[in-house]
């Protein structure tokens, strides 16, 4: 007799940290929250270490940098609209706030509005805005390294000047491209503390420059005289500083990817949403306001845009007076805003290597070019081309470009955050959020927060106005986009799998590491549900090969068959309805696509015909010479279809009633070992629970989906 031992790692139907969906395929029931490292129950309790501080530092640093970099070129285009556009730019982040806040309460999984738009629309929007963050991504590190060589100058003239500009960019590029692979160092109170020290000493210092500026320049009429709006600046330069000015959302995504891990309640979030756009009002207005002050515009042209582009806070400081103290004050400020611009260009290589993971883990882009380094745990490749592409981006010394270009990615991703959180209130109405954007109105029986409608309507707008007037960013951004986007129809096409059904792997996938050799053949006979996905992922950690069989080829094999069961009334060679062909040449595509993204496996798809499905799954072992067989069975606890209690027999080998007919044949026949993998208890008693209450009803309909069908039948 077969045995029937547990498989490592658990059941499939249970998955552990690195296994994929749940039976659903949506990651509802914690599945998904695992394999990203979002806790659940009590254990993900104890892992919720991550306060309201944490999010205000980790929001505000993007905010500070922000404002070292973005002042100079929304100054160059805004002119004396600045502080108009910086505190209008805080009401549109405000609006964002709101928006990332109710997203990532509703679902805390890691990354931001790819993931709202995954679960509000499909795969194909998901793609898009990740797309966008990640060409954010790449444009902000060089952006930022390009910036914190000038902000350097005040300690080296050199720094901002030709050849020791771009060897300095250079060295400081490979610095951040090593700690980017290597990860954070120190454990998380380490980074924690480090991260409230920088946002601490820029408070302080922007602050400072504010106090200062308005004490010593304060002369208002210095920024009206020369306002002429709708010609200096024009219409173009005011939007594209709102653009400019929205960058800042990255410090959102960054810290909506952290939802699975926080510890924060209703008035803590609450607290939140009100005082990150403060705090943006607050700081951004007034800076502007004291850097139009010392710089004034003049003949449409403002130092802040030109001399200053790269470095404006210094520019500002500069201005402020002749004395000793202020000297040393620009020095403070320089290294500060270099040490926060460098820290910025390592969070956003960071995020591109993140950002590339989450997209190979839901295979909308090769797998291998997410593939984590084996001692870092970091998707090392991407992070080292993203790091050559940010140093040819600097060569060009053009931070107008980049800024640009960085505004169409990050209003790209902002409006479909805005769209997804909007469709969730009708998709999700009744699900549980810690945060609900207030202000809604009733359409067609759904909340609509009328906040997230302002957000996509003017986010909207302003990705419209920076196409149309901002040349590097129509020319940049929209090729970018239209080649992602076809290269991802072409990835899942190729691949065959759906343009726009949702495919996860498990982390695991992603790691080449060593692994015992157990098995060289192993068969999965596929029903067409998304427990196939669980099966093929278990197969995918056991097979390894051995002397025997596929060791001199270098790969074990996974066999994937769908098995017609025709009855005896029908020819076992006739012809069959197209329906079911397509469904099974569905179903081990997909089985293809989960399976071989494990090292050393491939993955052998069939169809074949047979009268009874335990027999033939028996005789096609013993045909392929198979040394395993993993296949489905029942919970490992609760009611069968007949209402008997079964034991845990699914994992532990039981026998009875409740093992099912084609389980126990298998079990009984098989010359090769048998593994059943069980869905979780819960989710088994939710199914039987709904079966039980429908087939109780007057009407005798069962109500259970075809996927409820397709398992319980084969219990």
């Amino acid at each position: 007799m077969a045995e029937t031992p547990k498989a490592p790692g658990g059941a499939p139907g249970a998955p552990g940290p690195a296994d994929g969906p749940g039976r659903n395929g949506t990651g509802a029931s914690g599945s998904e929250g695992a394999a990203t490292g979002a806790p659940s129950g009590a254990a993900g309790l104890l892992q919720r270490t991550v306060g309201a501080r944490t999010v205000f530092a980790i929001t505000y640093a993007s905010l500070a940098g922000g404002l070292y970099l973005l002042l100079g070129p929304i100054a160059g285009n805004a002119l004396g609209a600045t502080p108009f556009v910086m505190a209008a730019a805080a009401v549109l982040f405000g609006l964002a706030v709101m928006t990332f806040a109710e997203g990532a309460a509703l679902h805390p999984e890691r990354s931001g509005s790819p993931t709202f738009a995954r679960h509000a629309f499909d795969e194909v929007w998901s793609f898009v805005a990740a797309w966008a963050l990640l060409l954010d991504s790449v444009l902000l590190t060089a952006a930022a390294t390009l910036a914190a060589t000038n902000y350097l100058e005040v300690v080296w003239h050199e720094t901002s000047d030709g050849r020791t500009e771009i060897a300095l960019a250079a060295l400081i590029l490979l610095f951040v491209t090593v700690r980017a692979v290597r990860g954070d160092a120190g454990g998380p109170a380490t980074r924690v503390v480090r991260l409230a020290v920088v946002v601490a000493v820029d408070l302080l210092l922007q602050v400072l420059v504010v106090v200062l500026g308005l004490a010593l320049l304060h002369d208002p009429g210095s920024i009206t005289d020369g306002l002429d709006l709708g010609t200096s600046p024009d219409w173009q330069g005011v939007l594209f500083g709102l653009g400019a000015a929205m960058v800042v959302v990255t410090g959102l995504e960054s810290a909506s990817g952290l939802a699975g891990e926080l510890r924060v309640g209703r008035r803590d979030l609450r607290r939140l949403v009100a005082t990150l756009p403060v705090a943006m009002f607050v700081l951004f207005v007034g800076v502007s306001l004291v850097g139009l002050m010392a710089l004034p515009v003049q003949g449409g042209e403002t130092a802040l845009g030109e001399r200053w582009v790269d470095a404006p806070v210094i520019g500002i400081v500069d201005r402020l007076s002749d004395s000793p103290v202020v000297d040393a004050l620009k020095i403070v400020v320089g290294v500060a805003a270099a040490a926060t611009l460098i820290g910025m260009a390592l969070a956003s290589l960071s995020s591109a290597g993140r950002i590339t993971a989450q997209l190979a883990r839901h295979r909308q882009m090769p797998t291998r070019l997410g593939r984590l380094h084996p001692r870092f745990g970091t998707p090392w490749l991407v992070i080292v081309v993203a790091g050559v592409i940010a140093m040819v981006l600097v060569s060009f010394r053009d931070m107008d470009a980049l800024v640009g270009t960085m505004a169409f990615g990050a209003m790209t991703a902002v409006t479909i955050a805005h769209l997804s959180i909007l469709r969730l209130r009708f998709k999700e109405p009744d699900a549980a959020r810690e945060y609900r954007i207030p202000f809604n109105v009733r359409v067609r029986g759904a909340a609509v927060p009328v906040p997230a409608v302002l957000g996509a309507v003017l986010s909207g707008l302003v990705w419209v106005s920076i196409v149309i007037s901002h040349p590097a960013a129509r020319a940049v951004g929209l090729i970018w986009m239209a080649f992602g986007v076809v290269a991802y129809v072409v990835y899942r096409r190729t691949h065959r799998l759906p343009v726009r059904g949702r495919v996860v792997v498990p982390d695991a996938a992603l790691r080449r590491e060593a692994k015992p050799v157990e098995y060289g053949s192993i068969l999965v006979p596929v029903l067409g549900t998304a427990l196939d996905d669980d099966l093929i992922q278990t197969a995918g950690r056991l097979a390894g090969g051995d002397d025997e069989t596929d060791l001199e080829e270098g790969y074990a094999v996974i066999e994937a068959v769908w098995i017609h069961v025709l009855p005896m009334s029908l020819p076992i060679d006739g012809p069959l309805a197209d329906g079911r062909r397509a469904e099974a040449k569905a179903a081990l595509a997909r089985a293809r696509a989960v399976g071989e993204e494990y090292d050393g496996v491939r993955v052998a798809t069939s169809a074949v015909r047979a009268r009874s499905y335990g027999r033939a799954i028996v005789d096609e072992a013993e045909r392929r010479g198979c040394e395993a067989i993993i296949m489905v069975a029942p919970p490992p606890a609760g009611r069968s279809r007949t209402g008997r209690t079964g034991s845990a027999l699914g994992v532990l080998g039981g026998r009875g009633e409740a093992l099912g007919e084609t389980a126990r044949y298998v079990v009984d026949h098989a010359r090769c070992q048998v593994i059943l993998g069980a869905p979780s208890l819960e989710e088994t008693e939710e199914v039987l629970r709904r079966r039980r209450e429908a087939e109780s009803g007057p009407d005798g309909d069962d109500g259970l989906d075809d996927d409820d069908e397709a398992w319980l039948d084969q219990l």
